[in-house]
């Protein structure tokens, strides 16, 4: 005669035994992720004070050309310099920064030379990081919260902590309810009970702080696994098979065939790549057939050289403007090569996003692509916007304000935590820290049960491959403890 298996009093076991281990292990990952992310929802205020002399400008006169402004900057770091990207001054009172390629500088850094825009006068000279344009202080900040300083190694530890973050946050939850569902008063649950003591009252600290920010930690952990090595690449990998995929702006010059007509494809082969070709003469006929030039075929070839030099800055990007660049925060970037065209981009991730782009051929200033942010599907604009969100840049100050309330409540919950596996030690014979939630959950499942947590744990695993692989030295560590240390009564069930 066989019994069956209880069915009750397995899953809030299993819940909590997983909310402890993976909090006791990997909280000191999260500390550092949720306290590294509080100093950078600051960082954009610390910035502009500790970076005043460089991002203002004193004088409030019309701005010079901008191709004098550039002028200025290549003075300033000597003719070999090569120009990256050019940021016009947004408004009165800001400087220009015009940024130079540098070997000597890490992935995404460039040298940014900062200008008053009616003076040409260098206000600064600082490396700055990202799309974001960071300062050193907050790029510094930035790369702590990314990667501890470490490279790609590094990586690793935001990976791990942003994978464990959303599950320790829906074991908390399955935790949460089952304590609601045997509380007398459910609203005791959303405030703390100062008036318990001890363990009590820390749990209570602890569980009331994370029903509340509970979905600011899902949309941090979520929108941080898209930035991960392993769990990112699956999630690119997914998108670009669905086709959600951010359509970006072509900097491809059409190249003349033949006959003489403009022939799209031709110069670029299958992966993309530009022929090897010398592009002067095109861009002289380009731009004679524009009305830039007149008279002999050397008049027409220097005034395409300079409309592909730093000289056509001001109408390359009255070109952009003529199309749908209309905001003030853009960024000019010049051809990468003869076979390229200027790409001029808006930059403004704060809402309503305006992060339109055109590539503009610079011989005659005719478009040759653009994109629009508004075309975009809408999957391409919720990664953005969760970017942004998670950036803090999206709606602001008010933006910063929600993140650095998530980030240090989480930091308060991590020391709560651990305070509570301390305070469940043995207070008799001998000190240590708490035990943990007893064994034996799973071996009280029914077949149903016991299935669906290995195919979500498979599921887990192959989206996400860190977490998985942490996950299975938990069970592998947890396992060897339960055979070597001494038995208690309900690890045996």
């Amino acid at each position: 005669m066989t019994t069956n298996r209880p069915t009750q009093g397995w899953l809030g076991p299993l819940l909590l035994r997983l909310h402890f281990y993976a909090a006791i292990l990997v909280g000191p990952f999260l500390l550092v992720s949720a306290a590294s992310g509080t100093l950078y929802a600051l960082s954009p205020q610390l910035e502009k004070a500790v970076y005043a002399h460089e991002l203002t400008a004193p004088s409030d006169a019309a701005p010079l050309p901008l191709a004098a402004q550039v002028g200025a900057a290549q003075a300033h770091v000597g003719p070999e310099a090569q120009i990256a990207a050019v940021r016009p001054a947004p408004e009165p009172g800001d400087t220009t920064r015009v940024m130079y390629a540098d070997d000597a500088l890490g992935e995404s850094e460039t040298r940014a030379i900062f200008l008053d825009p009616a003076t040409g006068e260098v206000r600064g000279d600082l490396t700055v990081y990202g799309t974001s344009g960071a300062l050193p202080l907050r790029g510094w900040i930035d790369q702590l919260h990314r990667n501890l300083h470490l490279g790609d190694a590094g990586r690793l530890y935001s990976e791990l902590s942003a994978s464990w973050l959303g599950v320790i946050a829906v074991a908390g939850l399955g935790l949460w309810i089952r304590r609601a569902r045997r509380a007398r008063r459910r609203r005791d649950l959303l405030r703390p009970d100062l008036r318990a003591r001890g363990y009590r009252r820390t749990l209570s600290l602890h569980s009331s702080a994370g029903i509340w920010v509970l979905l600011g930690a899902l949309f941090l952990a979520a929108t941080g696994i898209t930035w991960s090595q392993y769990g990112g690449g699956n999630i690119g990998t997914v998108r670009e098979a669905l086709g959600f995929t951010t359509e970006a702006v072509d900097p491809r010059l059409p190249v003349a065939d033949a006959r003489g007509a403009a022939d799209p494809a031709a110069g670029h082969d299958e992966h993309g790549e530009h022929d090897e070709q010398d592009g002067h003469e095109e861009h002289a006929e380009h731009a004679e057939r524009a009305g830039h030039s007149t008279g002999t075929a050397g008049d027409a070839a220097a005034d395409a050289s300079s409309r592909t030099g730093p000289a056509a800055i001001d109408d390359v990007l009255a070109a952009g403007q003529a199309v749908n660049i209309d905001t003030g925060l853009v960024e000019i970037l010049p051809p990468a090569d003869e076979g390229s065209a200027w790409v001029v981009q808006e930059i403004q991730r704060s809402f309503p996003t305006e992060v339109d782009a055109v590539a503009v051929d610079g011989a005659t200033l005719e478009v040759v692509d653009r994109t629009d942010f508004a075309d975009q599907d809408l999957a391409a604009k919720l990664t953005r916007w969760g970017i942004d969100l998670h950036m803090g840049t999206m709606f602001g100050l008010a933006n910063q304000i929600v993140l650095f309330l998530i980030a240090s409540t989480l930091v308060l919950m991590i020391l709560w935590g651990y305070r509570m596996w301390w305070q469940r030690r043995p207070t008799r014979g001998g000190g240590g820290p708490g035990r943990p939630p007893q064994r034996g959950a799973l071996r009280r499942a029914p077949w149903w049960g016991v299935g669906l947590v290995l195919l979500v744990a498979a599921g887990i695993g192959a989206a996400l491959p860190l977490l998985g692989a942490s996950l299975a030295a938990f069970v592998l560590v947890d396992a060897v403890v339960g055979r070597l240390g001494p038995a208690r009564p309900a690890d045996r069930t």
